[in-house]
């Protein structure tokens, strides 16, 4: 789905109406030859006719455009039909098809649309195209800004089922992080998964300032939708989002999908070199052309692309080449634009080098995707058909041109050394040709419906819902995957005479590694947890009829979902009950921590300024300590500004004997609090706190409800 995705990019770029089809130009006449239909502006040089009707039976009937102020053959371009073809129009019937405008032009520079005899100079039937005419663009949103190092550049909602996410950034950490739409400003577990630029819904791996497109399954569209986000399912944490509002997408085009266009139809691909499986894949997209590149690599090696030096055959010397590779250890994908001065490694000024060694900003490629998918390196980039600069050389979408090609490795320098393989005699490609599949079908495949994939796997084709409305299905909460049996580190609890004032600070902190929360729970932690006293998740004994007080430092703003973590205590040993569904809230008690409004919604009072036991940043990993003592002893509590939050209980006689002190937003963050009738202790020791604030006087803590 990599390659697919980066495709339904380029034939995407600017498809479009409102909603549906584009922006209506109008009805042609019918006035010979039982022609009819409607024109719509898919985007400034994309129409879409829709319910064509023609006989078939006009001698040499074309479809053109025209700056004349009515039809006629002065000032007239003729067009190829939906499949890429010059042939005379053949029978249409009621059908619906999408039509390119000539390289260079848009709509704003012709005056009407028509089907044309050149034989009898006869307009067939026509439409004028307004010079008022707006038609559909792609539309920019916010950038992704949130925890866990996810960042953006602004959004671009490339049509209605494409999103465009610039170098995106995200430490791949969080153990069940999605990509993620929904209805509303702000996601919930009511939402949908988005599945990756691979077409995975697996959790997202570590990205580095990466490009990456995503293509909203089914039916959904961007005008089902309010927010996009990056949503840890397992845990309900929203990493970072963006709203999606729908003034400003009230004008993105329609996709492919809507239009009812299939986007393998646009798909090129030749073999290049057989024994390494090495393919180009190629589409034209209005003044540009994206190129995928598959081959069987070698780590450290490179595969290049790109026009020859010489206009009648295959030369490297005088080149313009795209060069990409994938860091299989970082995983991280390359594409540069090169210029062959010589055949000599790349020194100084002179040799195979990069164009930004010969006149700097004057790369002219742009990496889409970079994916290894077994084995095979597949690299998506998008260059211009014109020529950038002196350094590139155009790319021809009316003639056949020869081309150039090489697999080699890369050197210390990160750029390309001497290539063992390459282009041997002339070859030649025509980028403007009709679209054909000239490589074996991706493992799967039905004859003549290639997919973007890699050759020995298919992606899955995205369900679709059998009305014509997208619906948001919510997807139920999966629980946390069971993690690897490792000896947790010993974690005294805090015993009923513990501590004699009954005041206990409940502050955040780092999980501990293999040996603190996962081992002592069972359960997969998302980084943080509750530390109560300085101690990480310990077991508390309380008892029945005594007062206890939490000073709670878990975060107050809940505009920052990531940093805002109300104290509760519940019966439910998964916590999150903000997040739980009608049916998942079904038996679960909440004894402190939250206050029932009129209107019967339950709102958290266990809030207050953040504390974060932090763990020194230079020093070893928590599983590299022997015990949680000295993993404490490493640990500096950091507090931001701010008062803390107080939540009182008093257990009772229909206390459980075992209830949870948890997160009221997020599942998965606390641990056992154990109630007993009396304290068999006969004399208190001293408690436990590692480090404690003074309650404050004016601070009174709320009676919960039960």
């Amino acid at each position: 789905m990599l390659g697919l995705a980066a495709f339904t990019l380029l034939l995407a770029f600017g498809l479009g109406e409102c909603l549906q089809y584009g922006s209506e130009v109008g009805a042609l006449s019918e006035l010979q030859h039982g022609v009819r239909g409607r024109l719509y502006a898919v985007d400034s040089r994309t129409v879409y006719l829709k319910d064509f009707n023609y006989d078939g039976v006009g001698p040499a009937a074309y479809f053109y455009v025209g700056t004349s102020k009515t039809p006629s053959a002065r000032g007239a371009v003729r067009l190829r039909d939906e499949r890429g073809g010059t042939s005379p129009l053949r029978k249409y019937r009621g059908e619906s098809i999408t039509l390119s405008l000539p390289d260079g032009s848009t709509l704003k520079d012709y005056a009407w649309f028509s089907v044309w005899c050149d034989d009898y100079s006869v307009n067939f039937g026509s439409v004028e195209i307004p010079k008022s005419l707006e038609y559909p663009k792609p539309a920019k949103v916010g950038a992704l800004r949130g925890v866990h190092g996810v960042s953006s550049d602004p959004i671009v909602v490339v049509d209605a089922q494409t999103l465009l996410i610039p170098n995106f950034s995200y430490d791949g950490e969080a153990p069940d992080a999605k990509f993620w739409v929904g209805r509303g400003d702000k996601p919930s577990p009511q939402g949908i998964r988005i599945p990756d630029e691979n077409g995975k819904e697996t959790p997202l791996r570590k990205y580095d300032k990466k490009t990456i497109v995503l293509t909203l399954p089914g039916e959904l569209t961007v005008f089902d939708i309010g927010h996009f986000a990056i949503w840890c399912e397992a845990f309900t944490v929203n990493f970072a989002h963006v709203t999606l509002p729908r003034a400003v997408l009230s004008n993105v085009p329609p996709s492919l999908k809507m239009l009812g266009v299939s986007p393998q139809s646009k798909l090129n691909c030749e073999v290049l070199y057989d024994d390494l499986a090495f393919e180009v894949r190629w589409a034209v997209a209005g003044d540009s052309v994206v190129i995928q590149l598959v081959a069987k690599l070698e780590d450290g090696e490179y595969m290049s692309f790109g026009i020859s030096g010489h206009p009648e055959k295959s030369q490297m010397i005088g080149g313009d080449i795209g060069v990409t590779w994938i860091d299989k250890e970082t995983l991280k994908g390359y594409a540069d634009d090169y210029f062959l001065e010589s055949k000599s490694q790349c020194a100084g000024r002179h040799g195979s080098c990069p164009d930004e060694v010969f006149e700097p900003h004057s790369g002219s490629i742009r990496l889409l995707n970079a994916a290894l998918v077994n084995g095979y390196s597949i690299v998506t980039y998008q260059r211009p058909l014109r020529a950038s600069d002196k350094l590139d050389l155009p790319i021809f979408t009316n003639a056949s041109q020869p081309i150039i090609w090489a697999i080699g490795p890369i050197n210390s320098a990160g750029q390309v050394s001497y290539h063992q393989y390459f282009t041997k005699g002339d070859k030649f490609l025509e980028f403007g040709r009709a679209p054909l599949w000239n490589c074996p079908m991706p493992e799967g495949e039905e004859d003549g419906s290639p997919e973007l994939a890699s050759p020995t796997t298919r992606p899955q084709e995205p369900d679709r819902e059998t009305s014509s409305q997208a619906v948001i299905k919510p997807n139920p909460v999966p629980p946390p995957a069971p993690v690897a049996k490792s000896v947790p580190w010993e974690i005294p609890g805090i015993e009923c005479y513990e501590p004699p004032d009954g005041v206990f600070y409940a502050q955040m902190g780092p999980t501990g590694g293999k040996q603190g929360y996962s081992a002592i729970t069972g359960h997969v932690g998302w980084g943080i947890s509750w530390y109560i006293n300085g101690l990480l998740i310990p077991e508390l004994t309380l008892v029945r009829g005594k007062k206890y007080t939490f000073v709670v430092e878990g975060g107050s703003n809940s505009a920052e979902p990531a940093r805002f973590h109300p104290f509760y205590i519940t019966n439910d040993p998964v916590g999150g009950y903000f997040h739980k569904n009608d049916a998942e809230k079904k038996g679960v008690e909440i004894y402190a921590g939250v206050r029932r409004t009129r209107s019967g919604d339950l709102i958290p009072t266990g809030v207050g300024r953040l504390c974060n036991w932090t763990p020194d940043s230079e020093g070893p990993s928590a599983d590299e300590y022997p015990s949680f003592g000295a993993y404490q002893r490493s640990l500096t509590l950091v507090c931001e500004e701010g008062n803390p939050g107080v939540v009182t209980w008093i257990p009772d006689k229909n206390t459980p004997d075992t209830v949870y002190y948890q997160c009221f937003t997020h599942r998965h963050l606390g641990w056992k609090i154990n109630i007993v009738d009396e304290c068999d202790a006969t004399e208190a020791e001293e408690s436990r706190v590692v480090e404690s604030v003074a309650l404050p006087t004016d601070l009174l803590g709320e009676e919960s409800i039960q």
